[in-house]
């Protein structure tokens, strides 16, 4: 890049209570912004930010079919191939025990979080954003996995996303990371007895799980402009790479 970007935002379009989920930090990891809403509203703030880098927690486009032809060339005959219609980086990431799911060869077959994350990377292209790395471009985009990020940053499988234990694990994650964020360990210094037997945990010390995913995403562009040495790329450029936070990835995750 021509100089370090200002903006680092993560962007998860898996859905939640809004359609898309984002967060930004600068270049001392602090949260410059978390928010929720249309597409509409992050190309409002992607597009105002003269040098960033977004990091996507989408593929841009369907399979090319790479894993299928690499298989029959190992295994030539009927059958050897099926159930396997997903990208190199899916694949790849499957044979070391983080379970991501497949993007499918045809457009029309994507799920629908696969198909708002398409129309999200053709508008980052038309606001200017090249895909990472791009020597002159001050915008940049590239693609991560929030799960198999957490997994890298952790080193080991997860507890369960939508539990609370696995927030917490995630936001843990993060915080040790130097992320300006929110010290989940405020919520065990909240919890009353009291609080326990009224169903009234301290949740707004906790980020909902999107959220996380959001920064998950932002640290990971954070990393590739500030400190490309500790992101690694799974996959290959043709068909869409995770970048994710370690410098390089283990056989198994267990």
């Amino acid at each position: 890049m021509p100089s370090k970007p200002e903006t680092f935002i993560g962007i998860d379009p898996s859905g939640g209570r809004s359609p898309f989920t984002y967060a930004a930090l600068d270049r001392e990891r602090r949260l410059l912004a978390l928010g929720a809403g249309e597409l509409e509203d992050v190309l409002a703030f992607a597009g105002g930010q003269a040098a960033a880098i977004a990091a996507v927690n989408a593929p841009a486009g369907p399979n090319l079919g790479l894993v299928r032809k690499k298989l029959e060339r190992q295994a030539p005959g009927p059958g050897h191939s099926r159930g396997l219609e997903m990208r190199l980086a899916e694949y790849l990431l499957r044979e070391r025990g983080i379970n991501v799911s497949p993007t499918p060869s045809r457009r029309e077959l994507c799920p629908a979080w696969m198909q708002m994350g398409f129309a999200l990377y053709q508008q980052l292209g038309k606001m200017g954003y090249k895909p990472y790395p791009s020597a002159s471009a001050p915008r940049q985009w590239l693609e991560t996995h929030p799960h198999a990020a957490f997994c890298a940053l952790l080193g080991r499988r997860l507890l369960p996303k939508p539990t609370l234990e696995g927030r917490l694990q995630r936001q843990l994650a993060l915080h040790a990371a130097g992320l300006g964020i929110k010290d989940p360990m405020d919520f065990f210094e909240e919890i009353t007895r009291h609080k326990i037997l009224g169903g009234n945990l301290p949740m707004e010390f906790i980020y909902l799980p999107e959220e996380l995913d959001a920064l998950a995403a932002a640290y990971v562009a954070f990393l590739a402009a500030m400190q490309p040495e500790d992101v690694v790329t799974v996959g290959d450029r043709r068909e869409g790479q995770f970048a994710l936070p370690s410098s390089e990835m283990k056989e198994n995750y267990s």
